[in-house]
């Protein structure tokens, strides 16, 4: 399992941005976070164009497929998603691990049982204006 923003193991941080020139903002190597949105295809396209590794935060299936499809190196769902999220990733041999959201270090062991790829504590998402 992957684990991204624990307080004992390090890990990389990924920067949400809401703009290609927020991308410049970042650190070298970076992965951005976004959400999956229609409005946000300049920023995947540019991404994309760019070689940047980029997280997609999805709310449903249909969503998750175009993550996958657009190439994001890692997609963010949220724990009622999670397991079908997972299932679908197996079947269809994603190129991207399925990362939830969790709170505390109790719903690691759901998440464990689940067979997610990792988890995303909120510390490891830091915000570029």
């Amino acid at each position: 399992m992957l684990f991204f923003g624990h307080k004992f193991i390090e890990s990389a941080k990924f920067y949400h941005v809401f703009d290609i020139d927020a991308i410049m903002q970042t650190p070298p190597s970076s992965t951005i976070y976004l959400e999956f949105d229609e409005k946000n295809l300049d920023i995947i396209n540019y991404l994309q164009d760019n070689k940047i590794r980029f997280m997609l935060k999805v709310k449903n299936i249909t969503e998750l497929m175009y993550a996958s499809a657009l190439g994001a190196s890692y997609i963010h769902v949220e724990q009622k998603l999670a397991k079908t999220a997972q299932k679908i990733a197996e079947n269809y041999l994603f190129d991207a691990k399925i990362l939830v959201h969790v709170e505390d270090e109790e719903e690691i062991q759901e998440m464990a049982f689940l067979g997610i790829d990792g988890v995303v504590f909120a510390e490891a998402i830091v915000k570029i204006p």
